[in-house]
């Protein structure tokens, strides 16, 4: 077998997490004592191989050690403890312009940024046009950086950074910079990193990203490694354990809440099959979306909308009573609305179910919880790749050879 691209033994890299620092060798003979600190392990006894030409993500918590390791497979920190080696040349993008000058140009800055990563001024010269062109600055080019916006200042750093042809590359929260156009390009050049065998390793909170682009996972607690393996696995891992962690403690989401209170909403509710309240359920199964309200006095015509988001505050589906042709001719008192869904679409993840009531018009709102329900979602009995919904469709294929047609 050939070697691994990124070897990690044993790793621990410690931080010193200060009480009070002396500023000067005064304060500290004024004090009479050294400043106080405790000892945090950021990571502790790592070990992991990525094979080469492999997409590989860091799942975890914030602070759980996810973008220290990858600092310390660039080089920018040092374990001290273990070791890590990398086969082959590593461009990173971790904090994209970190080397920019701001009274240089772009132009001078590139080739700045460049050197810094490892690239030969013919090297430069000869990639710099499609530089400038996938940031899209060339009108801008020999402006200096510091009149730059902070969306053109990111896009010139991820252009230098990613057009390195790099053997490895590694990714820290950083694949949704600038704008649609720019992210679409980005997407576009990193599937050719891939299909030209580049060992990409890639940190982000974001669980369906990392499913969509990564091939397998590690999942850091607390510093320590406590799974790897193939991206659908170890994520269906790590979601039940936050899901257990979130029932044990009693979580909810972060809610808002605002409107004139003529119709208020007690609560939202999933149901399962059985009219059970969940906030576990599965891909596929039959759900019930419930809102329960109250009323005073009589509200005519009211319109009820349910909202379901990502953490990330991605609006999944908005769907609403007026649309689908279900017109309510009053509420009055207490009572329930349901909105029943045969095959549960989305894919694994966390996400917040909104509630809101209007009037007829949408315009007036009696009364808006704005993520008030959290609840988790875990693999069904189908498996449908990665993303945010199934399409819960069926696969069928003609043969071109038994019905005759040409390939």
């Amino acid at each position: 077998m050939s070697e691994p691209a990124i070897s990690v033994e044993h790793l621990s890299k410690r931080f010193r997490l200060y009480h009070d620092r002396n500023q000067s060798l005064k304060a500290a003979v004024m004090r009479g004592r050294r400043a106080r600190y405790e000892e945090f392990w950021a990571l502790r006894d790592v070990s992991l191989e990525i094979a080469e030409g492999v997409t590989y993500g860091f799942i975890g918590t914030n602070g759980s050690g996810k973008s220290t390791l990858l600092k310390c497979l660039a080089r920018i920190l040092e374990p001290d403890e273990g070791s890590s080696r990398t086969r082959g040349k590593v461009s990173a993008l971790l904090e994209l312009g970190a080397g920019f000058h701001p009274e240089l140009s772009g132009r001078e800055n590139v080739y700045l940024n460049g050197s810094i990563l490892g690239m030969a001024k013919a090297e430069l010269d000869r990639r710099f046009d499609d530089i400038v062109e996938f940031a899209g600055l060339e009108r801008f080019i020999d402006t200096p950086v510091k009149n730059y916006s902070s969306g053109m200042y990111v896009r010139l750093g991820f252009s230098v950074a990613i057009n390195v042809d790099p053997d490895i590359l590694l990714v820290d929260e950083v694949l949704a910079v600038g704008d649609e156009q720019f992210q679409r390009r980005c997407n576009e050049r990193f599937a050719d990193l891939r299909a030209e065998g580049t060992t990409i390793v890639v940190v982000s909170h974001s669980l369906s990203s990392v499913q969509a682009i990564c091939d397998e996972v590690a999942w850091l607690d607390d510093g320590i490694l406590r799974e790897t393996g193939p991206a659908g696995d170890v994520i269906d891992q790590y979601l039940l354990e936050v899901h257990q962690e979130r029932s044990d403690g009693q979580a909810h989401a972060t809610s808002g809440r605002w409107g004139s209170g003529e119709v208020t909403i007690d609560e939202l509710e999933v149901l399962g099959a059985d009219g059970r309240p969940l906030d576990l359920v599965r891909t596929g199964e039959r759900i019930t979306l419930r809102v329960r309200y109250s009323a005073a006095a009589p509200v005519a015509h009211p319109v009820f909308t349910l909202a379901l988001h990502t953490l990330e505050g991605t609006l999944v589906t908005n769907p609403n009573t007026r649309d689908a042709g279900f017109h309510p001719e009053q509420v009055s008192g207490s009572g329930y609305l349901d909105l029943m869904v045969d095959q549960m679409p989305l894919l694994p993840g966390t996400y917040d179910l909104s509630g809101s009531i209007t009037d007829s018009s949408g315009l007036h709102i009696f009364d808006h919880r704005h993520r008030a329900l959290r609840f988790d979602v875990e693999a069904g009995a189908r498996r449908d790749g990665s993303g945010l919904v199934t399409m819960n469709g069926r696969w069928a294929m003609t043969d071109p050879v038994r019905h005759g047609s040409a390939p």
